[in-house]
């Protein structure tokens, strides 16, 4: 579920200004996704590991550790962040063979 970016109004009135600022702040809500990936009995150990480091900015270790935990838990998110910066990762992890999804972070 695809939710674009919530903004809210701050009203902020300076003793020597008059008239009020407003001032947008994006909200938390915004990155409020997570990249998941899934364990499949096709993909290498070495193939996930080079995958995270190209597409998800991973080190070795941190690629590792992902991997990991994607075999022994059957899933796991390995990135967050909002929903159009990750919806490109997917699409390049999925089309590399791997089963990964954008879900919504409760």
């Amino acid at each position: 579920m695809k939710t674009k970016p919530s903004f809210y109004r701050v009203i902020a009135a300076l003793p020597e200004q008059e008239a009020a600022e407003e001032v947008l702040l994006l909200s938390d809500v915004d990155n409020g996704f997570s990249l998941v990936i899934y364990n499949d009995d096709v993909n290498t150990f070495d193939w996930v590991i080079k995958c995270l480091m190209q597409l998800c900015d991973h080190d070795r270790y941190q690629a590792e550790q992902c991997a990991w935990f994607i075999h022994h838990n059957g899933k796991y998110a390995v990135k967050h962040g909002s929903y159009d910066g990750l919806k490109p990762i997917c699409e390049a992890l999925c089309d590399r063979g791997l089963s990964a999804t954008i879900e919504e972070t409760v």
